[in-house]
């Protein structure tokens, strides 16, 4: 269950954490630079001393030996906006070494809100993001109506590790124009609110500003997000606000016409962020998938990224580290479950469903319906019609290498569907499959993340809470890429992860090992690292369900010297920072 709201002190851990000594680890600083066996003394949140320190002793320490000491993960791709108001840990990035997540992507926050608009934020957020309505009803306060009053609740609020946060496109629309923010262009008066809003957001520390134009954000009634109803004018007024400000990060989930196959829209579209970079001198950062098949689901990204830093502007891609996949399971959901045989099975238990799996009859007839029926559109991370090359069953591990139901179906000679169901069957229906959406071809991940410009992230942490579980990116990159495939160094791979994304982002005290820096550390097994099979627990304010996903190989995680994670097992501490952006330090 969560720790709802709950600060333990060091004195009902029974331990004072004010100094640590690590012993013998391999320092991997974050920098690039070859790992050296040091021990790491950290006082009062802060890293003291790096070397040899035989002679010294502290409250308590550590035992490194054989393991890796590097600085704590950085995820600038979250959505825990409103999973802080009920979960002082931060789960589940806290258990795959992330010390600092930034929250509030893709143009959605809970902030600005109008107290007798709290709905329209809640529109927003509950299918796009796939967040409890009901959760965020239990779980959240509403203590705030503007930007930085959220943030003043963030920094209030216990917290395991250290949140960073952007102000929303779509949240800005809704407060300064109601409902018809889902409706219509802004006037000049709704502009100038927004803008003015997003200035004191800015002052107040927020990060930058966010958006989505994707036409995979969508609303429970089939209606486009609030953002997307923006004309492209509204969205570089408030760019260039920053701009003129000199302070800001603008991230967005782009529009489709980034990979479209008509040429001229394509580069008009490329053309016109481009210029938005580089006139207003504002970072930009976007996900970078590989969309569908063929190039063109993925190059034009590159050549977005290439074209903003080569003609003077700043940008960065968020990239996946592996499938950017839905997981499918009996116990949430399956591409199956509005066709209406299966809709009608799928009210009953899992008791129940297993039975009629079994008659051969009630079989027959489910299958041909999987087979032959209407799936209608899916969006974003929402189960879709079964394309068996790209679904997995994760049987035993949740690294790779895994068979897709189509390559077992073709070793056995049977049919895809049945397979599906036999190894669902085989496992009592308490098994996941991975249903890749994008970056299907591992060969394109691996191309997409050595760009000089690309940063392993885009986890999605708190939102998705029954459809994915990529809080775990940063394991899969420690236990896939440097362990088993010898893609990358640990050095490389931690200083992409850390120091990289630290400098983008501005958290100048954080990214990095060296004396004086924060002490956001992590220790663990290069030999063991990994994600552990993720799980459903049912423990969101109202008994929703979530995903949950821990770790192997951890031995501690500590976020401002205090260990938050140890052994893979919260300490219930909450050390954690809000980190505001540049105008508010």
């Amino acid at each position: 269950m969560w720790l709802r709201g709950r600060r333990f002190s060091r004195q009902d851990l029974g331990a004072s954490m004010s100094e640590l000594i690590l012993r013998g680890g391999t320092v991997i600083d974050g920098t690039g630079q070859p790992g050296e066996i040091a021990d790491v003394l950290v006082q009062d949140g802060v890293i003291a001393e790096i070397g040899n320190l035989s002679g010294r002793s502290a409250d308590r320490e550590i035992d490194a030996d054989g393991q890796v000491v590097s600085p704590g993960f950085i995820d600038v791709h979250t959505h825990m906006d409103a999973q802080i108001a009920w979960d002082p840990l931060g789960e589940s990035s806290c258990f795959h070494g992330v010390t600092t997540a930034v929250m509030g992507n893709c143009g959605f926050t809970l902030a600005p809100v109008r107290s007798d608009e709290r709905h329209l934020v809640v529109r927003n957020l509950e299918r796009a993001e796939d967040i409890s309505a009901d959760a965020m009803a239990a779980g959240i306060d509403w203590s705030w109506e503007t930007y930085p009053e959220y943030l003043d609740f963030v920094d209030r609020t216990p917290k395991g590790i250290n949140y960073a946060g952007y102000v929303g496109h779509s949240a800005l629309r809704t407060w300064a124009m109601g409902e018809r923010a889902f409706e219509e262009e802004a006037n000049e008066d709704d502009l100038s609110r927004m803008v003015g809003q997003l200035r004191e957001s800015i002052q107040a520390g927020a990060m930058g500003f966010t958006t989505s134009i994707s036409v995979n954000h969508a609303t429970s009634d089939d209606r486009p997000v609030a953002s997307r109803i923006a004309q492209w004018d509204e969205i570089d007024a408030l760019v260039t606000e920053m701009g003129r400000l000199g302070a800001g990060i603008f991230e967005l989930a782009n529009h489709h016409h980034l990979r479209s196959r008509d040429p001229v829209k394509r580069e008009a579209y490329i053309s016109r962020l481009a210029d938005l970079a580089i006139r207003t001198g504002v970072p930009v950062t976007y996900g970078m998938l590989a969309a569908g098949q063929g190039d063109n689901g993925w190059k034009p990204v590159i050549e977005l990224l290439d074209r903003i830093n080569n003609g003077g502007g700043r940008s960065w891609a968020q990239v996946h580290t592996r499938y950017f996949g839905v997981l499918l399971s009996f116990a949430t959901r399956l591409p199956f479950d509005a066709l209406p045989v299966w809709d009608e099975l799928r009210t009953r238990s899992l008791d129940e469903q297993r039975a009629a799996l079994t008659d051969p009859t009630t079989r027959r007839r489910l299958v041909q319906e999987a087979e032959n029926g209407d799936y209608g559109r899916s969006i974003g991370a929402e189960a879709r019609k079964p394309e068996w090359e790209h679904i997995y069953p994760m049987e035993s591990s949740a690294l790779p290498p895994f068979d897709s139901i189509a390559d077992i179906a073709s070793q056995l000679n049977q049919d895809p569907m049945e397979v599906f169901v036999d190894i669902a069957l085989k496992h009592d229906l308490d098994i996941f499959f991975i249903q890749a959406a994008a970056n299907q071809d591992q060969d394109v991940v691996l191309e997409l993340m050595r760009h000089p410009y690309s940063i392993p992230t885009f986890s999605d942490s708190g939102a998705h809470v029954t459809q994915i579980m990529d809080s775990s990116l940063q394991t899969h990159m420690l236990g896939h890429w440097v362990r088993n495939q010898e893609a990358f160094t640990l050095e490389q791979a931690v200083h992409r992860m850390t120091q990289v994304p630290a400098q983008a982002w501005g958290f100048n005290n954080r990214g990095v090992l060296a004396e004086g820096k924060a002490a956001d550390i992590n220790v663990f097994d290069p030999e063991t690292v990994a994600p552990d099979l993720p799980e459903l627990v049912h423990d969101l304010p109202s008994g929703a369900p979530r995903l949950r996903q821990t770790a192997t190989g951890f031995t501690a995680t500590i976020v401002n010297g205090e260990v938050l994670v140890e052994n893979g097992k919260t300490t219930g501490m909450t050390p954690g920072h809000l980190l505001r952006g540049p105008l508010a330090q």
